[in-house]
């Protein structure tokens, strides 16, 4: 055997030694997540099908999240907080939760009325994912002022406007209810409009709606709200809706657990993120689907179309409160501003897109109705 071949082979042993030593001394990873709702809801299941595909990523330096209830640590408000400290290692939740802290939040958790500018949930993602939007998203926790490093894991939408006693034919019938919303901006458009807007957490509506603390209420999406029992109380409902054109639910790791990650761990939670991205919209799709007809079929839903001036008094509400924040926060307008940048390029060719798929699948719904 030559020289260089004895080389050659105790150069490559020495390095299949450094690597096997390498994965040896890496230290094993358990990330406590705290959901801010139910562990029966949809958004867990696929938030642990996201768990496993980490697993399954980093067998040889391995990173096991368990997924624990709402208020299982802290109470769901203080969840950020308690990532932010290091009291539970993360979170999960939608990011416009966190508005309070700073308005831009809105901005990646759910843009009311698309941003105002025509974006849904798919154009959000290219955004996000192509248009400068993951970078502004990685800047959105120092905005903040908070030790977290996030992961956009759930886009969903558009949500339903919502479940009603009885059935609305304008905003004047809107009007007479009081009607739980989400937080920030999207809830604050509805007060703008003259809607009794009222935030509450997901596993509070049902009662609520019993106890006619509210009369009306949204959440997200058929199968969500029915895992929730809405139809329990109220039957009718209303499927087109501009307050979460695009929603996002996202995970939330501390800091100093994330800096400690190598970069392969680093690496396996940015490619299942970007997997759980699509599998979250393809199942919910489906799950949906087979929820409405339920719904529709076997508790006596009345589905109706939303009354038509709705869609002008809650875009003009929602744009005037984005051009407000950006007038008043420097990060929110730079956020938006490369939001409208992307739409303008980019939503004049996917509506002329989607107006096509649109029509084909509702020429496909009502033949199913003859």
């Amino acid at each position: 055997m030559s020289v260089l071949k004895k080389l050659g082979k105790a150069f490559a042993a020495t390095a299949l030694a450094a690597t096997v030593t390498t994965a040896a001394l890496a230290e094993p990873i358990t990330i406590r997540v705290q959901s801010v709702i139910s562990a029966k809801a949809d958004e867990v299941t696929m938030l642990k099908n996201f768990a496993q595909d980490v697993a399954d990523l980093t067998k040889d330096d391995p990173i096991t999240i368990e997924v624990l209830p709402a208020g299982a640590v802290v109470g769901v408000r203080e969840t950020l907080d308690a990532v932010d400290k290091g009291l539970v290692e993360g979170g999960f939740a939608w990011t416009h939760y966190w508005s309070g802290k700073h308005p831009a939040a809105a901005l990646f958790g759910s843009p009311p009325a698309g941003g105002g500018i025509g974006m849904d949930n798919l154009a959000f993602l290219s955004w996000f994912q192509f248009g400068g939007g993951k970078e502004l998203y990685d800047q959105l926790w120092s905005e903040m002022g908070v030790n977290v490093k996030g992961f956009m894991l759930q886009p969903v939408g558009p949500e339903a406007l919502g479940w009603f006693k009885e059935p609305i034919a304008s905003m004047d019938d809107f009007r007479k209810y009081r009607f739980r919303t989400p937080p920030g901006i999207p809830g604050q458009a509805y007060k703008d409009i003259g809607v009794a807007s009222v935030a509450m957490g997901g596993g509070d509506i049902l009662p609520a709606l019993e106890k006619g603390t509210i009369d009306a209420a949204e959440w997200c999406c058929p199968k969500p709200d029915s895992v929730f029992g809405f139809q329990k109380v109220l039957k009718h409902y209303y499927l087109q809706g501009l307050h979460q054109v695009v929603v996002n639910a996202d995970l939330y790791i501390n800091g100093d657990i994330y800096n400690s990650m190598t970069d392969h761990q680093k690496k396996a939670m940015e490619v299942a993120a970007n997997a759980s991205l699509s599998k979250a919209m393809s199942y919910r799709i489906y799950e949906n689907g087979k929820a409405l007809k339920d719904l529709t079929e076997n508790h006596g839903v009345i589905l109706h179309d939303t009354p038509a001036d709705y869609f002008p008094a809650y875009m003009n509400a929602a744009k005037a409160l984005l051009e407000k924040n950006a007038s008043e926060n420097a990060f929110f307008k730079t956020v938006y501003d490369s939001q409208k940048a992307f739409a303008e390029i980019a939503v004049p060719f996917w509506a002329g897109a989607q107006a096509s798929n649109a029509a084909l699948g509702k020429a496909y719904a009502d033949s199913l109705k003859k």
